[in-house]
């Protein structure tokens, strides 16, 4: 998956992802969610697949290790670029889903690349402490997330910008480190707390970022594309 932002295909059906693709050019990254997914099940990614968009599968698998793996196995065959669990089902856990992934890409195709979802950009600091009774700061629990799904093995994390430098610092520059919560100096914040602009994410480490509302949203989501491209490239 090249670096250009990932726009997350939040619609309610397939015809209404593609008449939203329909000025965009083949080559961008998009993101199938459970809303897209569940809808449309993996037709919608051989859809995609065939007119050769790259792809995030965003289902944050998390479950006990076996069936993670046998979860793996079968996405490992719909040849997208990058899929996720919840690093909170542990090293095990993300083990068993990068062997699902191994033992099913096909031979001779790379596997897709795996991350680790750390924390949802939705939570803040009073739901680690008060909800998920986390005795450590969302920093922290964020880090050390990251420090155990580098341990398990696998390609990067999902993290917010925020929390970008620091995971760069301790895992390396080339972890990845997809951000979402991207949003324009004048968007809303919706659901998400943890949020950042285009130029902020580039500025902190992240490696790729995902775009949703900014984009699909607005009144020219083309227009809106083209420039947080711009910003996340370091061009305006």
């Amino acid at each position: 998956m090249n670096k250009s932002p990932i726009i997350a295909l939040d619609f309610h059906s397939a015809e209404e992802a593609f008449r939203f693709l329909k000025p965009f050019d083949q080559s961008v990254n998009v993101k199938v969610g459970m809303q897209l997914y569940y809808k449309e099940g993996p037709e919608i990614v051989a859809r995609l697949k065939e007119k050769g968009y790259g792809i995030f599968l965003d289902l944050k698998l998390h479950d006990i290790p076996n069936t993670v793996k046998s979860a793996m196995e079968v996405l490992a065959g719909f040849g997208v670029d990058l899929v996720n669990v919840h690093a909170a089902g542990g090293i095990r856990m993300m083990e068993a889903a990068l062997e699902g992934l191994d033992k099913g890409t096909k031979a001779g195709l790379q596997r897709p690349s795996l991350i680790g979802v750390t924390q949802l950009t939705s939570t803040d600091e009073r739901q680690v402490r008060e909800e998920q009774l986390i005795g450590a700061s969302l920093d922290q629990s964020v880090l050390h997330y990251a420090k155990l799904t580098q341990q398990a093995g696998l390609d990067g994390v999902v993290c917010s910008v925020l929390e970008a430098s620091a995971i760069s610092q301790t895992c390396g520059p080339d972890f990845f480190k997809v951000t979402p919560g991207i949003r324009l100096s004048d968007g809303a914040k919706n659901d998400q707390i943890r949020i950042a602009r285009p130029e902020e994410a580039r500025l902190s480490g992240s490696t790729h970022i995902v775009v949703g509302r900014a984009i699909t949203a607005a009144q020219n989501p083309y227009a809106a594309y083209e420039l947080i491209t711009s910003q996340w490239e370091g061009l305006k």
